[in-house]
């Protein structure tokens, strides 16, 4: 058949485009990983820093709201430890029991740093509630200085894990920026509470441990929303229309191809998993249509970096053109 023949591409180039976008998803792969590790490495520093340095001046100058704000930062290294455990094993390639690769650990490390983050917040309300009506000195200077100190290093923090988790797609960064962008928040109420206190001890002492409360509950509100994101990603979501417009355009732009029935596709860490449903002309022998699915499988992986990988399924197009 004419048709038939005129689809017909050497094996060779197909099985060369296909190798190369294998090796570049995997490039992609591995560096994007890397990149999110190491970002993460940093913040487990910072946190640390943070933690031990407002813990400290807290518990010298007697203010609740600075010694919540040390251990929310305490919680932060354990969050950002998840974080980093959990990029390490999403990195591993597929094998027989994870066909699909082992990223949905990195999911699953931005649902566990919102349970940790909900916990944090609601430990972190109570026991500033409890030193309510506690008599002791003014938090002083020092706190205050603690404070912004930290809000400083959180702001530098989460702005390279926003840009960086959503560059990279990473569920488990982004939760984190959004857990050091909660952390300035409460870290500024922190600071306003110990300035109060500081101002007229006599008129707003107690300020200082509602300063602790807020922190407590501006975590909780955090750690639903991370909770919300990483469950959205478990229950495999669709990407956002604009991801899927770019998956038709390429998919249309092969030779061969006369439309585009379906497209579904699952987040699997910091890439998609597409499952596409072609359309060709219903003349075509199999040989050439799998041909086709073989060149939009490899022009997907080529020029969407974030594609890890497309199951193309070919049925026949009603406009036959052939």
């Amino acid at each position: 058949m004419k048709a038939s023949a005129s689809w017909t591409w050497p094996d060779r180039r197909a099985t060369t485009l296909q190798s190369g976008a294998q090796l570049l998803a995997m490039a992609v792969h591995d560096e994007s990983y890397q990149v999110a590790r190491r970002v993460a490495l940093a913040s487990v520093a910072v946190s640390g820093l943070l933690a031990c340095s407002n813990i400290i001046v807290g518990l010298l100058t007697h203010s609740t709201s600075v010694v919540a704000t040390g251990f929310e930062f305490a919680g932060d290294v354990l969050a950002s430890s998840i974080v980093v455990v959990g990029m390490g094993v999403a990195a591993r390639p597929a094998d027989a029991n994870h066909p699909y690769g082992h990223g949905r650990f990195e999911t699953l490390s931005a649902f566990v740093v919102g349970v940790i983050l909900s916990a944090a917040g609601v430990m972190i309300g109570y026991q500033s509630l409890q030193a309510v009506g506690a008599r002791h000195a003014p938090p002083g200077l020092s706190a205050a200085a603690a404070l912004a100190g930290a809000i400083v290093l959180r702001g530098i923090m989460s702005s390279v894990k926003f840009r960086v988790g959503r560059r990279l797609r990473s569920s488990a960064l982004v939760a984190d920026a959004w857990n050091d962008a909660v952390d300035i928040l409460s870290a500024l109420a922190a600071l306003i509470a110990v300035g109060l206190a500081t101002y007229d001890p006599a008129r707003f002492l107690a300020a200082d441990h509602y300063g602790g409360f807020v922190v407590g509950i501006v975590v909780v509100v955090t750690g639903i929303r991370v909770l919300r994101d990483a469950s959205l990603e478990l229950v495999d979501t669709m990407p956002p229309p604009e991801l899927t417009s770019e998956i038709v355009t390429v998919a249309k732009s092969i030779a061969g191809v006369q439309g585009v029935d379906k497209v579904f596709a699952r987040k699997t860490g910091l890439q998609y998993h597409v499952d596409l449903h072609i359309e060709v002309d219903p003349t075509l022998t199999v040989a050439a249509s799998h041909a086709i699915s073989g060149h939009v499988r490899a022009a997907l992986k080529l020029q969407l970096p974030w594609v890890a990988d497309v199951l193309v399924h070919v049925e026949p197009s009603n406009d036959s053109r052939g």
